[in-house]
């Protein structure tokens, strides 16, 4: 049974991400024929795109009464966008932060990460805050395309322009294509979230574990994959503020849209949220999305050391999850020398950066 657990599994991954790349393409060139400006589909469509997987599984895992894989998915999501893609992306090479998600995203995404979080406290997120949710990412996205055509930026308009800009002829055949390509996507998504959610279920069942737990690991890993492309290659091509751009924009779109949506539309009132997500995942999620502040903030660059701590801390936050759930006698003494060594430790190192930083910008404002 678990080999056909991990070919659905797999299968299903493959599906979403061929479907995810499909629909990416075949919109954003529809997109570009009508005229629309290389930033607001980049800003857009391109930025969606990379997060249809996670829409597409949150759904399918709400409307097959499974809500455990669709809040694991999206929390889970987020704490490896944040920890695994900036710190892989980071040991490649430092990553530079604009100063716009300093100033806006990331306190976005801290706000929308906290609200979330109060929203589940009664143990479910119900239908009409959903709809909140998802309204919020309409407002966001309105904001994004308002902003982006006051965009005066010639540098930024040529990048986006040069990824983005239309480069075959206007003919009705490659119209079909383009249709064909974007609804062809679609129905991949849908096909690959149903094997996917699928997979992970069996595999839950076969080792004993719970959805919650294949949710916030296997499936968050597994919808996250079109972030660790888009920010590993940007990164190695020297598009470093890309990099960060992608994993703030895909935590934002998570929390609001996929989320939201999937709380709008499931079954009931809404989407029921575990007692332990509760308790520790989504208090992880705030913290690692309060963390990017100080370390954005301090010189706007993700230094190689930094990347390596998110990595670390990704693994640790992994093994505590599968030490909890197989009830190992060692995860009471794990979560101990966390709470009492690890975090502190590293709150330490974060205020003193924060210190220096601040120490600098004034010597440099009486000089």
């Amino acid at each position: 049974m678990s080999w056909i657990a991990f070919g659905l599994l797999i299968g299903g991954l493959l599906t979403l991400v061929v479907g995810a790349e499909a629909l990416v393409r075949g919109a954003s060139r529809l997109a570009a024929a009508l005229g629309i400006a290389p930033l607001i589909i980049g800003l857009t469509i391109v930025a969606f795109g990379t997060s249809s997987p996670e829409l597409a599984v949150s759904v399918q895992s709400a409307l097959s009464g499974q809500t455990d894989i669709a809040v694991g998915n999206v929390v889970g999501s987020n704490i490896f966008n944040v920890l695994f893609i900036l710190g892989i992306s980071a040991i490649i090479v430092p990553l530079v932060v604009a100063q716009q998600l300093v100033r806006l995203d990331v306190p976005l995404m801290i706000g929308v990460s906290l609200l979330v979080w109060i929203l589940s406290l009664d143990g479910a997120i119900g239908r009409w805050e959903g709809i909140l949710l998802f309204t919020g990412i309409v407002v966001y996205t309105a904001y994004l395309i308002y902003e982006s055509r006051r965009e005066q930026d010639r540098s930024v308009q040529e990048e986006y322009a040069a990824e983005y800009s239309e480069r075959e002829a206007r003919t009705w055949q490659h119209t079909v294509l383009n249709i064909v390509l974007a609804v062809g996507g679609l129905v991949l998504l849908v096909l690959g979230a149903r094997w996917f959610v699928e997979g992970a279920t069996q595999l839950a069942r076969a080792f004993g574990l719970s959805e919650l737990i294949i949710g916030l690991t296997i499936v968050a890993a597994g919808t996250s994959m079109p972030e660790v492309a888009t920010s590993i290659v940007a990164a190695l091509r020297g598009e470093r503020d890309i990099a960060v751009g992608n994993v703030v924009g895909s935590n934002i779109f998570n929390l609001l849209a996929v989320l939201g949506l999937t709380a709008a539309i499931a079954p009931g009132e809404g989407i029921a949220v575990a007692r332990g997500v509760m308790t520790v995942d989504l208090p992880v999620m705030v913290a690692v999305a309060v963390a990017c502040l100080p370390i954005f903030f301090t010189g706007h660059t993700i230094a190689r050391w930094e990347g390596v701590v998110f990595l670390a801390y990704y693994g640790t936050y992994t093994a505590y999850l599968f030490l909890t759930a197989t009830q190992h006698t060692a995860s009471d003494e794990f979560g101990m020398v966390m709470f009492l060594f690890v975090i502190p430790l590293t709150v330490i190192t974060l205020a003193v950066s924060v210190v220096r930083e601040l120490r600098r910008r004034n010597a440099g404002v009486t000089a």
